[in-house]
């Protein structure tokens, strides 16, 4: 796993919000904090058909324009799907059915002539503005907007963006990474409740943004929204899961590992650690460094554990019941007839889950991918279970191999 080097990009757009009234510093609420003891290791499989109620596989078509590596990042756009290939900085538009719709490529990317360095994207975002929908693609020099067909629309300089989600229907925003301003002081805060009603700012977890120069940052956390009202959020360096309301922040879950997965309890404040934290990991490798986005679906908690190095043998991708304790791995779920006999993830054989976990959880469904080397390989190893695939998986075998692109992966969980 990298730093994140694009969390840190987006940090530089979201250091010139401030907002000037009714800016208040929030207290998170520890009343009803549960704690977890879990070993991963201790995690056993179960049948997908006794998890999920749903799996449906799609391929994303392969042409010579269409070809590309791996999904960085997704968006459901509608009936479309959006995805964004980190190596070759390409956005890259499908139909809710894989159909190839469009791309934008380095080479649409508007470049100024006082432009420090060439245009190339940095991750994108779906915006509405006077009812238009828009992709808004990042760059080093400014943001620029196109269509959902790929077409160009207009370049901003200043544009304040962080990672966010709405609730309440939509007059509260909780959103990552802000500077709030009193009187010409301004603070940074890691997490943020806008409430549009009250026309106020409550902020949470004070931040010195010079720590990001002056040490090494490893986690991808973030905001996991899991109901209308209802959302996770987790830090670096943290065990704990705290739940997102639209009134405020709350402790919910404090995990508690074995030694061999814990990070020392002076991780943070400890000068030793500093600008040697990669060092620290490099001589731990089974050390969990914080917890990715995580999700609350009836009594189950979808947990992403984090850490720096791949271990196909370590079980980080868990579903907690929070009434059994029942505690399941997704490397070890065994494919069924409900999946056509092939996993719902590459754990084991590839990277993009490990890496990347879930890329979305829309209308409560999880999606993932995995490459077209994985699903031929998958396809072999159950050869004689089943005789008959989906639709779009029949034709995808058919005419694709195993240097097509990418087949997503969509499953809906169980709640009862």
């Amino acid at each position: 796993m990298k730093p994140l080097k694009l969390f840190l990009y987006v940090l530089l757009y979201a250091q010139s919000l401030t907002l000037l009234t009714f800016a208040q510093t929030g207290k998170v609420d520890s009343s009803n904090i549960v704690t977890l003891r879990i070993d991963p290791q201790s995690a056993r499989g179960a049948a997908i058909s006794q998890i999920f109620d749903e799996v449906k596989f799609i391929p994303l078509e392969t042409t010579k324009e269409s070809l590309f590596g791996n999904i960085a990042q997704l968006k459901i756009a509608g009936n479309k799907f959006i995805v964004y290939d980190y190596d070759t900085r390409s956005i890259l538009i499908f139909s809710d059915e894989g159909k190839y719709i469009s791309k934008i490529d380095a080479a649409k990317l508007q470049t100024d002539k006082e432009d420090k360095e060439k245009a190339q994207s940095y991750g994108f975002r779906t915006v509405k503005e006077d009812d238009k929908d828009f992709i808004v693609i990042f760059t080093s020099n400014n943001v620029q907007y196109f269509t959902f067909e790929g077409k160009f629309v207009k370049k901003v300089k200043n544009y304040s963006y962080s990672d966010e989600i709405t609730m309440a229907n939509g007059n509260v925003v909780a959103k990552l990474g802000m500077y709030i301003k009193k009187g010409k002081d301004s603070t940074f805060y890691k997490l943020n409740l806008l409430n549009k009603v009250k026309k106020d700012t409550v902020g949470y977890f004070k931040f010195d943004t010079k720590l990001y120069e002056t040490d090494d940052w490893y986690g991808d956390g973030g905001i996991s929204q899991y109901a209308p009202d209802a959302a996770f959020w987790s830090t670096f360096y943290d065990y704990n899961l705290y739940r997102i309301s639209p009134d405020k922040v709350s402790l919910a879950y404090k995990f508690i590992l074995p030694a061999i997965n814990t990070l020392p309890k002076d991780f943070i404040t400890n000068p030793i650690y500093v600008k040697k934290r990669f060092d620290y990991f490099e001589k731990n490798k089974k050390v969990i460094h914080g917890l990715g986005k995580s999700y609350l679906l009836g009594d189950n908690l979808y947990l992403r554990f984090s850490n720096v190095f791949w271990d196909k043998d370590q079980k980080k991708n868990l579903i907690y019941n929070i009434k059994t304790s029942e505690l399941l791995s997704f490397q070890d779920l065994e494919p069924d007839s409900l999946s056509s006999f092939l996993p719902i993830t590459d754990s084991g054989f590839g990277y993009d889950f490990e890496n990347r976990g879930f890329l979305a959880f829309e209308d409560g469904k999880f999606y993932t991918s995995y490459s077209s080397l994985a699903m031929f390989a998958f396809k072999e190893r159950s050869a004689g279970k089943t005789t008959k695939y989906p639709p779009l998986l029949e034709n995808y075998f058919k005419t694709g191999d195993r240097k097509s692109n990418p087949v997503l992966v969509i499953f809906k969980p169980k709640t009862k």
